[in-house]
């Protein structure tokens, strides 16, 4: 806590004293936790034969039971401010890592850690894939990144929510007395979306998505609730306010800090720190009803007094009906079991785990389980659509554009402007995209993460407040070309294809700005690439080279974890054949796909790009161990195809999808494992701009 809100540290030792003898039942409970099995009684006196003895005494509990769960603690103390520490349900500590943030914590769907902090000048934080950092480790710019700055308007942001279907953030700011908008791949000194301002300092907010309602822990003992948030443009005004009261309709509530909105029971949590120089006065509370309810609202439940161990509760997170608090004055995480039900009063925690000065506690946030949108793990997936880039030779009003088309290639359902000349595009599992550019006039490239492209940013453009981009003389990046997400790993893949400097360069997803690759794989006698396509499943990457053969490259994640900053040739080359002959020149590979439940890897070879009728789809079986020539098993190409450049293919788990830009047509081959091939016609097309790549948006992705 900050300024007047803190009292001095050798108070707060006097004063936790002062708690910890409040109670012989919060003694047993202390001493309780220092151990999981219980303890035996003394055995009792043994009695006159032909009678009973007396009783022993009892034993002293063990610890209770908790689902298995981990959560992020953030720390805020004189010697451990800037770091978190990852627990397990009984608080007990797995690592620590550094992120020199001190405030609010919460999650973001692809598992990254994003975190306030006002230890110097106001930012958020976002860490990626935090849970698969190494102990002791640290924020990195090239890993992870930041939104800070004068246009930030952040002055001292505290609590966070996220929402995660239309990715924004949602921070209350203490210092500036204002709710902070942005979107979540925003970075560096963004403006905001919105700017909210409260009636008194706000400290923490929780969203429910599904009504699309704020709430808002205010420090003056109210809520704030705001209905029709998002949809009303970060509505101005709350849409009414809480104040929690007692029976006889008295305002109990002092200066709230934590909230929590649970969906499944329309119940808030609340805690309240009541003074902050005061380590004996904290409180809980329950609130019923919580979507309709206004004014002053009898609450449901409370909990205080010294058995509590409730002095200044800062910050609160619920699993299941267990309620989590991290208490700041008296240096402990607290549980309460079953929030939701008992009596009021002075209620003893189930778990008392000692720690120094925890600010903030949150739930590590679960990973979406489905394969990212280039990994076909299942047939027939449903689509939401099609997204394809435009590239005309020539600026015109197409350039930039990623238009997002119906699976049958009928229909545009919505497009957005990445703002630069742009080359290939995809997607991670939250929707967000990531597109390639370059700059032929100052040989600078990059790549632009745009929030949530495939669900929707209809009409709109690159714009800070929502959107990044990686570019800068350390990225390397001059002329970059395909791409590939590992959302699950953080990596970004990318295709640099200039003639000096050929690789796969690997950044972080969460990175910015000028940052450095974290990886690059280069290749035998300085082959360029066109395309990548790595398998999650086999820790492979596969390489579509412009002389027409097929890198692949393995334990690429390992690698990288491993400390390798280069891996500087490939393990096994490809190189398509018929009937044991090479393909003969001129081929030039550029689309890959690699489908790890076959085996199958199916490519698209431009041939000449000077000519518009030598274009082929190639289908190869049993490559994830090949190497050297390997017979084509399908072949598609002729007149009838409309292949002449088909410059980026697509699977879905049945069907392909190929950007045939020679032609300006997009293109949809239906079961293409399994078909003869030949001079065959595609199931459906399109006419399209110069398309430059394609990607499916499987329907998982607006759930």
């Amino acid at each position: 806590m900050n300024n007047a809100n803190l009292t001095t540290h050798t108070a707060q030792k006097n004063t936790l004293k002062h708690t910890l003898s409040f109670s012989a039942l919060t003694l047993a409970v202390l001493i309780g936790i220092t151990g999981c099995s219980s303890d035996d009684g003394k055995n009792g006196v043994d009695g006159i034969a032909g009678t009973d003895g007396q009783n022993g005494t009892d034993g002293s509990n063990g610890n209770p039971g908790f689902a298995s769960a981990t959560f992020i603690l953030a720390n805020n103390g004189e010697t451990n401010t800037g770091t978190i520490d990852l627990i397990d349900q009984s608080a007990a500590k797995l690592k620590t890592f550094n992120t020199t943030a001190n405030e609010g914590v919460a999650f973001d769907s692809l598992g990254n850690l994003l975190q306030a902090s006002d230890s110097e000048s106001g930012s958020i934080k976002t860490i990626c894939q935090l849970a698969n950092r190494a102990d002791g480790s640290s924020y990195d710019a090239n890993t992870d990144r930041e939104i800070t700055g004068a246009n930030t308007t952040l002055v001292n942001p505290k609590g966070i929510a996220v929402a995660q279907k239309s990715g924004l953030i949602f921070i209350a700011d203490f210092g500036a007395m204002q709710i902070t908008t942005f979107g979540a791949t925003a970075a560096g000194n963004a403006t905001p979306l919105g700017a909210t301002i409260t009636e008194a300092a706000p400290w923490d907010v929780d969203y429910d998505e599904t009504n699309d309602r704020l709430y808002v822990a205010l420090t003056n003992g109210d809520v704030a609730v705001y209905d029709n948030f998002v949809g009303g443009e970060f509505a101005a005004m709350p849409s009414r306010t809480i104040t929690p009261s007692n029976n006889d309709g008295t305002q109990i509530s002092v200066n709230i800090h934590g909230i929590v909105y649970d969906s499944n029971t329309n119940k808030l949590v609340l805690s309240d720190v009541g003074s902050a120089s005061d380590a004996t006065d904290g409180s809980l509370f329950v609130i019923n009803n919580a979507s309709t309810a206004d004014g002053l609202v009898s609450v449901a439940r409370s909990i205080a007094g010294p058995a509590t161990m409730l002095g200044n509760p800062v910050d609160i997170s619920l699993e299941g009906s267990d309620l989590r608090v991290a208490e700041k004055s008296n240096d402990a995480v607290l549980v309460f079991s079953n929030i939701f039900s008992g009596e009021s009063g002075d209620i003893t925690p189930d778990l008392i785990t000692s720690t120094i000065k925890p600010e903030s506690i949150t739930k590590v946030g679960m990973q979406n389980v489905m394969a990212d949108i280039s990994d076909s793990d299942t047939a027939n997936v449903a689509l939401l659509g099609v997204a394809v880039s435009s590239n005309p030779g020539t600026t015109g009003e197409t350039t930039g554009q990623i238009s997002r088309l119906s699976s049958q290639l009928n229909t545009e359902i919505g497009n957005y402007n990445a703002g630069q000349t742009i080359e290939s595009v995809t997607f991670d599992k939250a929707g967000n995209s990531y597109t390639t550019f370059d700059n032929s006039t100052t040989s600078i490239g990059g790549i632009v993460i745009s929030n949530k492209v495939a669900i929707n940013r209809d009409g709109q453009t690159y714009n800070t407040n929502q959107d990044s981009v990686i570019t800068g003389a350390n990225t390397g990046l001059i002329s970059p070309k395909g791409l590939d997400v590992a959302s699950d790993s953080g990596m970004i893949l990318v295709a640099e294809n200039n003639a000096d400097t050929p690789s796969i360069s690997i950044f972080s997803t969460c990175t910015t700005g000028d940052a450095s690759p974290l990886m690059t794989l280069t290749f035998a006698n300085g082959a360029r690439p066109w395309d990548v396509d790595y398998d999650a499943n086999t820790d492979r990457a596969f390489v579509a080279l412009t002389n027409g053969t097929v890198a692949v490259f393995d334990e690429v994640k390992s690698k990288l974890m491993a400390g390798n900053a280069n891996i500087a040739v490939e393990d096994r080359l490809i190189t398509p054949a018929n009937a044991g002959t090479a393909v003969e020149a001129p081929t030039n590979i550029h689309g890959i796909d690699y489908d790890s439940l076959s085996g199958s890897l199916i490519l698209s070879d431009v041939g000449s790009a000077a000519v518009a009728d030598d274009g082929k789809i190639y289908v190869l079986n049993n490559v994830a161990m090949a190497s050297g020539l390997v017979n084509i098993s399908t072949t598609i190409s002729g007149p009838n195809t409309l292949l002449g450049n088909p410059v980026d293919i697509m699977y879905t788990g049945t069907d392909l999808y190929v950007a045939e830009k020679s032609n300006n047509v997009v293109m949809r081959f239906n079961n293409i494992l399994s078909i003869a091939g030949g001079d065959i016609s595609a199931d459906a097309s399109t006419a399209f701009t110069a398309p430059e790549s394609v990607a499916i948006l499987p329907a998982w992705l607006n759930q």
